[in-house]
């Protein structure tokens, strides 16, 4: 009998998280619409949907006209059933966003850090100030946040305390978590590396979308990556991606990390801008920061001999780079993002692309596109939001993922967990307009049916307790 409750249990589980799955990164749409791509019986979606509505993770989203019969009820994961928090933690600021359930963006906050090599506790103070600020902002409380996720450079090394190691950041061993935690927040917290989480936006959100095989990039002052082949690469200890960590030249510039040749010692903008400093024999070029200074680098490149071929190598570089991604994973899809990657794409994805191809074998870059990331300069921080709602131990590109809220939503209904809290939104809710029309800021949570990829759908997790549903991330909260 055991077996039997266990297997009853587990189909429930199948079912609610391949509804939300599919709600969740392709909403609204109807029960008709639900029922195909999930593999469901009509009469198994009308069930579980209306037990999902019950428990106000679901709600109806206006009416679509159907084919001859009764107009369609649109339906929706619930934007005020909770909210999330995404932070990125770069190497020149952290930005703070606030999201609800559909990946709506709320409220933004932007803090500078004092200098390219900053103390931890001075970037805890800033995360504490970018929670206060965007949780203000947008009249939201704390007890109605699910999670933060952040997002840092170097490596997480997943465990209890979770521990950053970020050597360009000289950061060795780190447990922010509890630096965190000693200020306060008391909202579950997780970590992933900033390229990960850019990854993981591109792959549900952005440019990724619809790709199994694919390497999402990160240039900014330092340069990494996120590989998939349907579930993300991490190695052994999760530094896999360390792509800026490759040689491109054999006892080449010194690099942040103590080694020679990397290619971030070639391509990082920190580098672009030491390496256009000495072209032009030690000149200072304009002050500002590192976006300022490298925008007025590309800018330069049309009346600029020395900027144009500072630009021109820089192409060379990272489509070499890109060539040896290439050749290793057989890529489908190639996404160049980070908010350096964007600024140098923008004008230079042309040669960077014919480099690649020099570089590369023939065929497998023949299979290949290389594309600019989608989501902007956002893309860390809306990936770092996911990680509350996902599982980063079987992320995987849409719909494969298990998409949010497995720990609690998916495994149990709300009704035998707790009582569903009170949002200050409850009352927008009310009401929808009729037909659903995406807007820019709404972009993330927008159907997209020209989009295809693997049908398959995860189960939920296991082991979830009434207390919390992130006790068991793997690891992954510090809370």
């Amino acid at each position: 009998m055991e077996s039997k409750r266990s297997t009853v249990r587990d189909l429930r589980r199948h079912n609610r998280s391949a509804l939300l799955s599919k709600l969740f990164l392709d909403g609204p749409l109807s029960r008709h619409e639900l029922s195909g791509p999930t593999g469901l019986s009509a009469a198994t979606v009308s069930n579980v949907i209306g037990g999902l509505i019950d428990e106000g993770l679901v709600v109806e989203a206006g009416m679509v006209d159907s084919d001859g019969g009764r107009p369609r009820v649109l339906l929706r994961v619930n934007p005020a059933y909770g909210h999330v928090v995404g932070v990125d933690v770069g190497e020149t600021g952290i930005k703070v966003e606030l999201f609800d359930l559909t990946m709506t963006r709320l409220a933004t906050a932007d803090h500078p850090l004092p200098g390219p090599r900053p103390e931890p506790d001075a970037v805890a103070d800033r995360i504490v100030a970018g929670l206060a600020e965007v949780l203000k902002s947008a009249g939201v409380d704390a007890s109605d946040v699910l999670g933060m996720g952040i997002g840092v450079p170097g490596t997480v090394e997943q465990g209890s305390p979770v521990l950053v190691h970020a050597p360009t950041l000289g950061w060795d061993s780190v447990a922010l978590g509890k630096m965190l935690a000693s200020e306060g927040v008391t909202i579950p917290v997780f970590f992933e590396n900033g390229a990960k989480t850019l990854g993981q936006a591109e792959m549900w959100f952005g440019a990724g979308r619809g790709a199994r095989y694919a390497v999402i990039t990160l240039v900014g002052s330092g340069i990494g990556a996120a590989i998939t082949d349907g579930q993300i690469y991490r190695g052994v200890t999760s530094s896999a991606g360390e792509w800026g960590h490759t040689t491109v030249v054999y006892g080449g510039r010194a690099c942040r990390c103590g080694s020679r040749g990397c290619l971030e010692a070639y391509a990082g903008a920190e580098a672009i801008l030491e390496r256009y400093r000495q072209a032009r024999r030690g000149r200072r070029d304009q002050q500002g920061d590192e976006q300022s200074r490298l925008a007025a680098l590309l800018a330069a490149a049309p009346r600029s001999a020395v900027a144009e071929q500072v630009l021109a190598e820089t192409a060379e570089y990272l489509g070499a780079g890109i060539a040896n991604l290439i050749n290793l994973f057989n890529p489908e899809r190639i996404v160049l993002g980070g908010w350096a990657g964007l600024a140098l794409g923008e004008q230079l994805l042309p040669a960077i692309r014919k480099a690649a191809e020099a570089h590369a074998l023939a065929h497998p870059y023949g299979q290949t596109t290389i594309e600019l990331c989608e989501l902007g300069q956002d893309a860390v921080a809306v990936g770092a939001a996911t990680l509350p709602i996902g599982e980063p131990a079987y992320w995987r590109p849409p719909p494969l993922g298990p998409v949010w809220l497995l720990r609690r939503a998916i495994a149990e209904p709300r009704s035998r967990l707790a009582a569903p809290r009170k949002s200050p939104h409850s009352a927008a809710m009310k009401a929808f307009p009729r037909h659903h029309q995406p807007t820019p800021e709404s972009r993330l949570s927008s159907h997209r049916n020209n989009q295809t990829g693997p049908s398959s759908t995860l189960l939920g997790c296991f082991g979830v307790s009434s207390r919390s549903f992130f006790c068991c991330y793997s690891g992954q909260c510090v809370a």
